[in-house]
């Protein structure tokens, strides 16, 4: 990690937020997670990496917790909260305790975004996302940041310019100040990947904290210690090791699973047909043989195999698990 300023001191400092972390968690326990957004029907894809998040914390007996990531409420539908739950119980999987939902947690995301506050490590964004793209777009090379990165440009106002900025009347997103630092993180497989963070947004204009705080304080409070999900969200993880560690959070290790795309070689959604648990019941497609199609997606079965998911525990490896996207053509065949 490369860090100056303000920043490196709260790293080094080890300076976190009061009363968040646990200190006497047992290191030695594996508690892994789902984390769905509850705007629509799982699609296989979401599916599949479920069962791999469920096999990897079962197969070490560990304990998997359900978390609804419903931090928008534009798009956010407890009705498919319910059916997410009542589609993940239909291919066999549990959970421990109570399923959580971000929406009621915001105070203790603004608890993190004020510790960070408190240590000048924040500061007051007023562009809109269109202005960003624009900023983006028009520097060859991002002046602060990495390609693509947000250049910064209201890193550095004054006090006038941003008294100005709020008399406007355009509320501010906040951002977190950070160094351009490279932050790796460690991966089941046993690979290490890195990646550099920009000054990303911490609490949008609308007050909705960001998907980076709220994922690293839940996963901090629920005592998670791996992180299975999509390969398409590794890029945010640099952003999460560095959020980890400026709060004093320990960082779990991490699994991104392959996509599953459609015949066109875009990632599966509704488009590519029958995609989902309902789409396939409709058709009279048994739960037994979706799983079965994850199990041999994985590799962990042949397609001629009936499996249970209490079987798929013993034979799960994450070394093993398959590192290219698994693409989906619907056809009844494959289902008999």
């Amino acid at each position: 990690m490369a860090a100056t300023g303000a920043l490196t001191d709260f790293v080094n400092n080890g300076t976190g937020m009061s009363g968040e972390r646990s200190g006497d968690r047992n290191t030695s326990a594996v508690v892994g997670r789902f984390a769905p957004s509850p705007t629509g029907d799982l699609h296989l894809g979401n599916l599949r990496t479920a069962v791999v998040a469920w096999l990897s914390a079962r197969s070490q007996g560990g304990g998997f917790i359900v978390r609804m990531e419903d931090l928008d409420p534009v798009t956010a539908d407890p009705a498919a909260a319910d059916r997410q739950l009542a589609d993940l119980t239909a291919i066999g999987l549990d959970w421990d305790g109570e399923v959580v939902f971000q929406s009621g947690r915001f105070d203790l995301y603004d608890a993190a975004v004020a510790t960070l506050s408190a240590r000048d490590l924040v500061y007051e964004c007023f562009c809109s996302r269109r202005q960003v793209r624009e900023q983006i777009a028009a520097a060859a090379a991002a002046p602060h940041g990495p390609p693509g990165a947000y250049p910064g440009t209201c890193r550095d106002l004054d006090h006038q310019q941003r008294a100005d900025r709020r008399a406007s009347g355009r509320p501010a997103a906040l951002r977190l100040r950070t160094d351009n630092g490279v932050f790796a993180f460690d991966e089941l497989t046993g690979d290490r990947h890195d990646g550099s963070v920009d000054d990303f947004v911490l609490r949008r204009n609308d007050g909705t904290p960001s998907y980076n705080v709220a994922v690293v304080v839940d996963d901090e409070r629920q005592g998670v210690t791996e992180v299975v999900r999509g390969d398409d969200l590794r890029p945010s993880t640099p952003r999460q090791v560095l959020l980890q560690e400026l709060l004093g959070f320990r960082s779990p290790v991490y699994l991104h699973v392959p996509l599953v795309l459609g015949d066109d070689g875009e990632r599966l959604a509704k488009r590519h047909g029958a995609v989902t648990l309902a789409d396939l019941r409709a058709e009279d497609v048994s739960i037994g043989a979706v799983l079965r199609w994850i199990a041999v997606s994985l590799d962990l079965a042949a397609a001629t195999d009936t499996v249970t998911i209490e079987q798929l525990v013993d034979r799960f490896d994450p070394t093993r698990l398959p590192n290219a996207p698994r693409t989906f053509r619907h056809s009844h065949h494959q289902w008999q």
